[in-house]
């Protein structure tokens, strides 16, 4: 295994909203990387270095890589040893359909999927339990409250310590809140929403009275935008990247709209953030990584990576978030005007 570079700083672990839970601020997600698109041996390699580094916190979920992706994490905690206390894992339910052969009942967030879902999870990663679950994203075809009951089911059968949304509207949550409320169960924590640069509307503004009333926390995911923000892309699509490789469908998707003239414009505000970056001695990756810590609403902010550098790499975007003071993050709004306007009482 590659020694960690001394220059790598010590992790910073948040409170997962207003739970007693704590999550290393930068983690660790299975999405489009373990489980399919990285070799095991590589995939083994990051998790190693990502925990020498620090991080406790580990993401999956029961669609990535068709279940793959829990394996892969639950023979890398096998082979390592790894103390179970020390780690928060948690996993996602509703796209399930590699469970079974028929294509009903194996996805959605009703009752029977929920718990039969979470079982199959804990087999893939040869585990007890999962620290967090979350609903992957709402079903429109399930009543809330046959949702709220299943998961305050799954946390009182000690099959995960907390629950949480992911991609669901403020208004979702709110009326999730509510019904726990009004039963006597156990409401959702956390939120997983895609949160970055050119992504602010709904962490920044439709969720805002969430984290007052409700102690709402977040675990956001996709910092880089397919890579977009690293600055690889302002000069064209490099064939050997994601986009230009695009195995994945919402990668196909993003790679697409690259060509449209709204994003053409968004990513000429991207090129200019590099100024930023260089006044700050970084690159324009640790800026984007750094600009999503910078909000106190995130719990943990997920990263992907293909090679334990990138790991490294990606951690020293905490010795970048203390520059990131009130005439920074003005400019940086002044470049991108994308700042969401406050909710108004």
């Amino acid at each position: 295994m590659t020694a960690i570079p001394p220059s790598v700083p010590k992790m910073q672990y948040r409170y997962l909203g207003r739970s007693g839970l704590q999550v290393s601020a930068i983690s660790i997600g299975g999405w489009l990387t373990y489980g399919g698109y990285i070799e095991n041996e590589k995939t083994f390699a990051c998790m190693k270095a990502a925990y020498d580094c620090g991080i406790n916190f580990f993401d999956c979920a029961e669609g990535y890589g068709g279940g793959e992706s829990e394996k892969v994490m639950g023979e890398v905690i096998k082979k390592f040893e790894w103390k179970r206390n020390d780690l928060v894992i948690s996993t996602k339910i509703f796209w399930g359909q590699a469970n079974g052969d028929m294509p009903v009942n194996n996805s959605g967030l009703s009752r029977k999927h929920i718990i039969e879902g979470v079982d199959l999870s804990l087999k893939r990663l040869q585990l007890d339990y999962v620290d967090l679950i979350y609903a992957h994203r709402p079903d429109k075809n399930t009543p809330i409250e046959e949702t709220v009951r299943a998961f305050n089911h799954i946390i009182n059968t000690g099959k995960a310590f907390y629950w949480g949304t992911s991609e669901w509207s403020a208004h979702e949550i709110a009326k999730a809140y509510s019904i726990a409320d009004k039963l006597g169960l156990i409401p959702p924590v956390m939120e997983q929403p895609g949160y970055h640069l050119l992504r602010r509307d709904r962490v920044e503004r439709e969720y805002a009275p969430l984290y007052e009333e409700y102690g709402l926390g977040l675990t956001t995911y996709s910092p880089l935008y397919i890579g977009i923000l690293t600055g690889k892309y302002n000069d064209g699509i490099p064939q050997d990247s994601r986009i230009g490789l695009g195995k994945d469908p919402y990668v196909q998707q993003v790679g697409r709209t690259l060509h449209d003239p709204e994003f053409v414009a968004e990513l000429e505000k991207v090129k200019k953030l590099k100024t930023v970056a260089e006044k700050l001695g970084c690159n324009q990756t640790l800026l984007a990584l750094a600009w999503v810590l910078s909000n106190k609403n995130v719990s943990s902010m997920i990263t992907g990576a293909s090679r334990p550098e990138q790991i490294y790499e990606n951690v020293r975007a905490l010795d970048i978030l203390p520059k990131l003071d009130t005439t920074v993050l003005k400019e940086i709004d002044d470049i991108l005007q994308n700042k969401p306007q406050e909710v108004s009482g």
